[in-house]
């Protein structure tokens, strides 16, 4: 009976577990479904807040609509202007149709402007009803700013042995009119020294479009 009395009185003490209840543990989850993996923590005791950062930019200056028309627009720079391009072309008035160098690369290019205008003496004579730049000397044109390239040191040209030899697959795409400006490169493509002969390529461009272009083929030689 004490025996069975001890054994009654006898508890067995449960297993000592740790409680999460009052300490919730966070879980990490795993979104595949965006093309870049985002992680979340959630954690049930504490609330989730959701912040948003939002980024103004403001410009101190005033908007295009407040700068006059005639200060939005700079001009083309200047490399040469026009006194140095009659010291390297042998043409004058009325002939010389190049206005402004705005780029220059030694032996290789030039980039040259011609401003036209209805005071240029051939639109009297084309047409009187509808003045238009006629293509031969938009040619022409393109011929004195591959001028400006070969008549350099760095090629050997000479302004008293520079000649217009030969054009080739000459296109023109769109009339030039009186106001626009002529935006012209040269590039040079092949030289052979020992026959004088230089291979160039022209375009000519309004407002970003071309109006004119072809191959040009010029002979050179030394004084």
């Amino acid at each position: 009976m004490e025996a069975l009395a001890m054994a009654n009185s006898t508890s067995v003490s449960p297993p000592i577990t740790h409680s999460t209840a009052s300490r919730p543990r966070p879980s990490l989850r795993l979104d595949f479904r965006s093309p870049l993996p985002s992680i979340s923590l959630s954690n049930p005791s504490f609330p989730s807040r959701k912040s948003s950062v939002v980024v103004r930019c403001s410009s101190d200056g005033p908007s295009n609509e407040e700068i006059p028309i005639e200060k939005r627009f700079l001009a083309f720079p200047t490399i040469m202007d026009i006194n140095q391009i009659r010291n390297i072309l042998p043409h004058r008035f009325p002939f010389l149709l190049v206005d402004r160098v705005i780029e220059y690369n030694p032996g290789v290019s030039a980039v040259a402007i011609k401003n036209v205008t209805i005071n240029d003496n051939f639109f009297p004579g084309h047409f009187p009803e509808r003045p238009i730049m006629p293509g031969v000397l938009m040619v022409e044109a393109l011929a004195q700013v591959g001028g400006i390239v070969m008549l350099q040191p760095e090629v050997g040209g000479s302004r008293e042995n520079f000649f217009f030899a030969g054009i080739d697959k000459v296109r023109f795409r769109k009339p030039v009119i009186a106001g626009d400006t002529l935006v012209m490169r040269m590039t040079l493509i092949k030289l052979q020294k020992r026959f004088g002969i230089a291979k160039m390529e022209g375009k000519a461009y309004v407002n970003g479009e071309v109006v004119c272009e072809g191959e040009f083929l010029m002979a050179t030689g030394s004084e």
